[in-house]
């Protein structure tokens, strides 16, 4: 069973602004969560209701996954020490 991915407005433009040197690895971690959106190092954020993140390097990728729909929507790409804060 494969899942579609999809970004949010705000994923979409993270994804842009990344360095090249780590975009293919996160572009390549991204396309896994396609064929297995619950991958060993997954985890649940705490306090949210269908989140879950997987680290690639610095980078954290937080995203949800729709499986009815098969669909995991990427909901923010960022930097470790930014990726957890509101707003």
């Amino acid at each position: 069973m494969t899942f579609k991915i999809e970004f949010s407005k705000p994923a979409e433009k993270q994804f842009t602004n990344i360095q090249k040197s780590d975009l293919k690895k996160i572009s390549q971690k991204i396309d896994k969560l396609a064929s297995n959106p619950f991958p060993t190092g997954h985890e649940k954020l705490k306090g949210e209701d269908d989140l879950y993140r997987v680290r690639q390097g610095d980078y954290r990728i937080i995203y949800s996954v729709l499986e009815k729909k098969l669909i995991v929507l990427i909901v923010k790409i960022r930097h470790r020490r930014e990726a957890y804060r509101r707003a």
